[in-house]
């Protein structure tokens, strides 16, 4: 029963508040009090502010190993220093948009695009230099967004007037330049290329870019008025502790001529990376070391795998006691992720090891 306990808020036993994306079904013709009353909307997420600073709290202490904030179009997942190879407090946000991107710089967020980065490095070393400066990349426009556009125009074109011939030859005017990086910088929005990775004090710059970002709350919909749902591992300030919903089966097979006797555990619910460790720990020692089991990832936080450690510090020495995780879960997560954009969508265990598929 431990193994399925999760931390929540807000909790409304009438509404699963978990998924949040693409979820407005879950929620259509259920009743929402609050959609049409201000005062109650500005209750909630005074109440919803202070867990969110809670949990971050918890974080920065080593008292909470990670979170998620789950809202009806983005998904952010802050994970405490020396988890997944970090030394350093790290936050990823998926999917977003150049608007989202663009307000984050403006409150001084520094970010990075993990996959985008990814991109370019691999672009170097397949094209030379000359290759890139014809073709161009998506990376190439996104990190150039920051520049200048006369900058950029008169760098792209310096080469022309070292030959001479700058005159003899047309330029593109600056809105042309401008909607082509716009472009490529739109391209991004919503796919899991636009994920970005935040880092060590630019975290808490985060915490206050959500507290205070209006569009985080749907405004029209199902889902109009709605705080996002945090969840943790771990107790914080406001939470309720809810717990996922399990159903087992047990049939008989024909093996041979006798019969076999299997089986079968559902669990539904969100299945926070510990619990599923705790619960794959716990099937090891029941089963005798023989299981098979089927995943079902929420596909928007597949792209949570992408591994950012190359971008981080070196992970420093870190005490899994105050996370209340058992050692071997705490050893599971302070590893990088091999998984990239994909999810695990199948667990095989045979004789005490591991196999499995993404």
């Amino acid at each position: 029963q431990q193994c399925l306990v999760y931390w929540q808020h807000p909790s409304l036993p009438w509404l699963s508040l978990f998924p949040r994306i693409n979820a407005e079904r879950n929620f259509s013709g259920r009743s929402s009090p609050w959609a049409h009353d201000a005062a109650l909307q500005q209750s909630l997420m005074r109440d919803w502010s202070i867990s969110l600073s809670s949990l971050y709290s918890l974080l920065k202490s080593g008292l909470c190993p990670y979170f998620y904030v789950c809202s009806y179009q983005l998904t952010v997942l802050f994970r405490a220093a020396g988890l997944s190879g970090s030394g350093c407090i790290t936050a990823l946000v998926s999917p977003t948009t150049r608007g989202l991107r663009e307000a984050m710089k403006s409150e001084g967020i520094e970010f990075s695009l993990p996959l985008v980065e990814d991109r370019r490095k691999s672009s170097k070393q397949h094209h030379s230099e000359e290759e890139e400066d014809q073709t161009g990349s998506l990376t190439e426009d996104e990190d150039s967004l920051s520049c200048d556009g006369d900058e950029h125009k008169d760098d792209s074109f310096s080469w022309l007037k070292e030959m001479g011939i700058q005159d003899k030859i047309r330029k593109p005017d600056g809105i042309n330049l401008q909607l082509h990086k716009d472009a490529a910088a739109v391209s991004l929005d919503h796919k899991p290329e636009s994920v970005v990775c935040v880092e060590g004090s630019h975290t808490f710059n985060l915490i206050n870019f959500l507290i205070n970002c209006k569009s985080l709350v749907a405004a029209a919909g199902s889902q109009t008025g709605l705080p996002p749902t945090l969840l943790a591992p771990t107790p914080f300030r406001g939470a309720t502790a809810n717990v996922l919903k399990g159903s087992s089966v047990n049939v008989k097979t024909r093996a041979g001529s006798t019969y076999q006797n299997i089986n079968s555990l559902e669990i539904t619910g969100p299945i926070l990376p510990s619990s599923l460790h705790a619960i794959t720990r716990l099937l090891q020692l029941t089963q005798k070391g023989t299981f098979s089991a089927a995943l079902y990832t929420h596909s928007p936080s597949a792209i949570m795998n992408v591994n950012t450690s190359k971008l981080q510090h070196s992970s420093g020495s870190v005490d899994p006691a105050g996370f209340g995780l058992p050692p071997a879960s705490f050893q599971h997560l302070e590893q990088p992720s091999s998984l990239g954009k994909s999810a695990l969508t199948h667990i095989y265990m045979r004789d005490s090891s591991y196999t499995w598929k993404s």
